[in-house]
């Protein structure tokens, strides 16, 4: 099995790296970054970068596509490179999935036309304008498309994956060894839960209103 983590300028770095974690456990499966060019790729805050070891034409046929978000997701709207390479990837995979706002390029891509979706909450809505039905669940598995919602999602995705794929028993083991045993000290984690203030202030910066 070939899992490809598509890579891009600004990328969110948990939304690649906390199914990375995960799904590398997968038996007998090759975990690779891919990109439009080689080499390493600077994550949204500029201070990491991830090494996309192969182009998009170097993995034409992944078993399993996934997509993260990040602020330079919006970029990545109309480039035909990389749309293209998603529809291509997924006419043979068998799980196209995507986190926070790597969604919303699935969807540019034409992939969840009238199919339930989720996006990191900010972006939720705009899954509309692309034929879409945005759901607030924290993972949503609609076929083979299982999309997670924003960021720290994504290890949740992963672990359902790993069910999908190897087995509820293997998936546990994976949550266990990785001690995946969220205990926030905070409850702000949704928008439902936060402060009011704290939510329309995200609300009124929101760079999704200008996509």
């Amino acid at each position: 099995m070939q899992i490809a983590i598509v890579l891009f300028d600004r990328f969110t770095a948990l939304d690649a790296v906390g199914p990375y974690e995960v799904l590398s456990r997968v038996p007998d499966a090759e975990t690779v970054f891919v990109a439009e060019r080689t080499g390493p790729v600077r994550n949204d805050t500029g201070s990491l970068a991830l090494t996309a070891d192969r182009t998009l034409a170097d993995v034409p046929a992944p078993d399993v596509v996934l997509v993260p978000g990040g602020p330079g997701q919006t970029e990545q709207m109309d480039n035909a490179a990389l749309l293209d390479w998603l529809r291509a990837a997924d006419a043979t995979s068998t799980w196209t999935t995507s986190v926070c706002s790597g969604s919303l390029l699935l969807a540019a891509a034409g992939l969840l036309t009238g199919r339930r979706a989720t996006s990191h909450w900010l972006a939720l809505d705009l899954l509309k304008g692309y034929g879409a039905e945005p759901t607030g669940e924290r993972v949503v598995t609609d076929g083979k498309y299982v999309t997670a919602a924003g960021v720290s999602a994504g290890i949740d995705m992963g672990l359902t994956l790993v069910g999908r794929i190897a087995g509820d028993e293997h998936a546990q083991a994976v949550q266990l060894l990785t001690e995946y045993d969220p205990q926030p000290p905070y409850d702000a984690g949704s928008p439902q839960k936060a402060p009011a203030w704290l939510v329309e202030e995200f609300r009124t910066r929101n760079r999704f209103i200008l996509t």
